[in-house]
């Protein structure tokens, strides 16, 4: 189910695999990679994940999570490694993919503009969903055509 992963890679950044982890069919999660997103010296600057298959958490929860650390914020990082997981996407054959983001996280929707998603709606979380029990009540729902 799990592809090899070297290939992701350019020339500012690359994603290193911290781990995968299968899919949860009794709670709802799909199989997923998680990485580290480093520079070519290997330092760290962030993590991301894509989260392979569709389901309806997904719509909200969204196929891919990022998080660049402070002092590596403002260069797109998290964009370019959206970027290079949509390689990956679609060697599994996905066609598209969401990224959320709550409303009021400005540098996260920029991310999504800057990997080219279309913005469908603002969402009330439906009630029931894991992210309520976290405080978080809206997302936006960012769709890519892959």
């Amino acid at each position: 189910m799990f592809l090899d992963t070297a290939f992701l890679r350019n020339d500012e950044i690359q994603l290193v695999l911290e781990k995968t982890v299968d899919g949860d069919e009794k709670r709802n999660w799909v199989p997923a990679y998680h990485f580290f997103i480093c520079n070519p010296d290997g330092d760290r600057m962030g993590t991301c994940d894509l989260r392979i298959g569709y389901n309806e958490n997904l719509y909200y929860g969204g196929h891919i999570g990022y998080r660049v650390f402070p002092e590596y914020r403002g260069n797109h990082y998290a964009g370019k490694a959206c970027l290079l997981l949509f390689q990956l996407a679609r060697k599994h054959h996905m066609e598209y993919l969401y990224i959320t983001c709550n409303p009021d996280n400005e540098a996260s929707r920029k991310t999504c503009e800057y990997a080219g998603g279309k913005l469908m709606e603002i969402v009330t979380l439906p009630e029931g969903n894991d992210m309520r029990e976290d405080g978080e009540f809206e997302k936006c729902i960012y769709h890519f055509n892959l």
